[in-house]
């Protein structure tokens, strides 16, 4: 795991699109694709506004999966995930090869998990843009986070801090409105990409990234399990990285 701190938002996610812009062009001169997953969120802006200004990746050849999306909401609403890509990075950029998108809104949950799953068990992904939650969730994997189930993505139930956070970054008008529910990507699939970048802006975030850099390995701050990841970089702003040990020297 390697960790990098930067002065502003800005320079993190430029930083990040870089390593996986580079990486993204690597799986496609070595294999003709890519497979890429896209995390979503307040977190995340920086970072998707420089990797759809980086040069010289054919688009055409990524297959893009998301981490999650609420159960109940459908595209139209305005903190649909699926929506927040299309308007941040699928129309930023040249036709991808393929989106595949989870859809909340289907009536049948269980059948689109199915769907989903289906459509990931096969691949090998290359690189996935991640980030952590305040309350150190990866993707919706709230604690006590399940860490054994080998099913790519999984239903799971919010917890208070998490619907908190949704309703704080402004995507929610107030906590009875953010949905229980949400269908997420596990934690073993996040584990088994090639590459993994992280992305934490936020001095509200600093506690998760004490605990998910310098904290043991536990499901009760499931992002710690990043710590085991061979390939992962954990990219700061000095607000995050303000409650590290090695930042306090």
């Amino acid at each position: 795991m390697q960790v990098k701190i930067f002065e502003t938002a800005l320079e993190m996610g430029e930083n990040a699109a870089a390593i996986g812009a580079e990486i993204i062009r690597n799986a496609i001169r070595d294999r003709g694709e890519a497979f890429i997953i896209l995390a979503t969120g307040a977190s995340q802006f920086t970072l998707l506004n420089a990797l759809v200004a980086e040069k010289d990746i054919d688009w055409s050849k990524c297959t893009i999966f998301h981490l999650d999306e609420y159960v109940g909401i459908d595209q139209t609403h305005p903190a649909s995930f699926v929506l927040y890509l299309k308007q941040r990075f699928l129309q930023q950029v040249p036709q991808v090869k393929e989106f595949v998108a989870i859809q909340g809104n289907t009536g049948d949950t269980n059948q689109e998990i199915s769907r989903i799953n289906s459509a990931i068990e096969n691949v090998s992904i290359d690189v996935a843009f991640v980030g952590i939650g305040e309350n150190s969730h990866l993707a919706f994997n709230d604690p006590p986070a399940d860490f054994e189930t080998t099913a790519p993505y999984i239903q799971v139930e919010l917890d208070e801090k998490c619907r908190q956070q949704q309703t704080n970054e402004g995507w929610f008008p107030s906590l009875l409105d953010v949905p229980l529910w949400a269908i997420s990507m596990s934690i073993r699939q996040i584990m088994k990409s090639t590459a993994i970048i992280c992305s934490v802006p936020d001095l509200r975030k600093a506690e998760a990234v004490k605990h998910t850099i310098e904290g043991e390995v536990t499901n009760l701050f499931p992002a710690s399990i990043l710590q085991t990841h061979p390939n992962t970089w954990i990219l700061l702003d000095q607000d995050a990285a303000s409650k590290l040990e090695s930042e306090k020297h």
